[in-house]
């Protein structure tokens, strides 16, 4: 094989494999991308059987061929050279020869026949819900914080995608809990055709990160499904693929209260600083923040005996009995962080029941957090 391209974007293609390449594996092609020329384009390949990422990038196609590399090493090689054209090519002994003006690397790689199969279908596109990859990117944000990683409940490793009818529209929804935290986010859609997740599916943690990085700069819509037990993203030159959780979420609405709580009306930044001067004394053995609330009067508190102590007093607007109560803080931090609006609502459960956090005029996205015993 023999092709010319972009050092810019040779660069760029070869670093999103980075995140799914095997690094420990009894496999060591699944270390490797696989680079296939098709027509005027370069195929670049990664997987790790869980997930798989198909892209394609313009090149100069001299002769065709396929050949699969380290992935790590063809990156840092690429990344070294300087100039704006790679030259790239490789023969029968499975050798890569790299040029970018005087510099020349060679690199040894094996053969594409042994790389595992990762299919790629073109009718797959008439049966994927379009969405906005910035919508897309927005429901992971606003949810994947909350995921476990804990092994044992692997159900709980991943986000749970689902969609649900309601009235005239079409909501499609991620949720993420660990047990202590739950976060919920949606959007709505007239657009019903395409993808049906009444029950859900658990897509795992490794395959959401790929997606979010898929995600990160695309503001075109790009399709979404689920086949053959895979969750399938595809955008104007790349196919991702993710092998789902096989098991059932736990029924989380159970966990959403129904009795509203005290409620407090606060502005996000003012307490969302407070808290990460709270932060500041924390540990893994002492996290928490006790929260006294009284007329209009937010009183933070946090105190860790191997480190300090820390005190901070905000506005806000309240006017219901004085209570106090404890979280782990930086739980609180990540549910009012991923926030949009300026003002944000927090409803106190009563009895230490859990607290809800959800921005003030928006019901999109809200986040149960339960409090700690003072």
């Amino acid at each position: 094989m023999d092709f010319n391209i972009k050092r810019e974007t040779f660069l760029n293609g070869v670093q999103r494999t980075l995140g799914i390449v095997e690094k420990k594996t009894t496999m060591p092609i699944l270390n490797n991308v696989l680079i296939r020329t098709d027509r005027n384009k370069i195929r670049v390949i990664a997987s790790d059987r869980e997930v798989s990422l198909i892209a394609d990038y313009d090149a100069e196609i001299i002769e065709e061929g396929d050949i699969t590399v380290s992935a790590r090493k063809l990156y840092e090689m690429i990344r070294e050279m300087q100039g704006d054209d790679v030259h790239f090519s490789a023969g029968e002994n499975h050798i890569a020869k790299l040029n970018c003006l005087k510099s020349n690397y060679r690199l040894s790689g094996m053969s594409a026949d042994d790389f595992p199969a990762v299919e790629d279908s073109g009718e797959e596109e008439n049966a994927l819900f379009k969405i906005n990859g910035k919508v897309l990117r927005d429901l992971i944000h606003k949810t994947a914080f909350a995921m476990s990683t804990d092994d044992i409940r692997k159900q709980l490793n991943g986000v749970l995608l689902e969609t649900e009818n309601v009235g005239t529209k079409y909501h499609v929804r991620m949720v993420a809990t660990d047990g202590h935290r739950l976060a919920v986010a949606y959007v709505e859609t007239d657009s019903v055709d395409a993808l049906n997740l009444e029950q859900g599916v658990i897509i795992p943690r490794k395959g959401l990160g790929e997606i979010r990085k898929l995600m990160e700069d695309e503001t075109e819509a790009v399709g979404i499904g689920i086949q053959k037990g895979l969750f399938v993203i595809r955008t104007s030159n790349s196919s991702l693929k993710v092998r789902l959780i096989d098991g059932e979420y736990p029924d989380y609405r159970r966990v959403i209260p129904t009795e509203t709580g005290l409620m407090v009306n606060f502005d996000k930044e003012s307490v969302l600083h407070a808290l990460k001067r709270m932060n500041v004394v924390s540990s893994d053995r002492y996290s928490s923040v006790i929260i006294n609330f009284t007329k209009d009067k937010m009183v933070l508190n946090s105190t860790n005996p191997d480190v300090g102590e820390a005190r901070d007093e905000i506005d806000i607007v309240y006017n219901e009995d004085d209570v106090a109560v404890a979280f782990n803080v930086a739980y609180i931090i990540d549910a009012i962080e991923v926030i949009e609006e300026k003002d944000v609502f927090f409803e106190i459960g009563i009895d230490r029941k859990p607290c809800v956090v959800r921005p003030v005029g928006n019901d999109h996205y809200l986040c149960i957090v339960m409090p700690l015993q003072i």
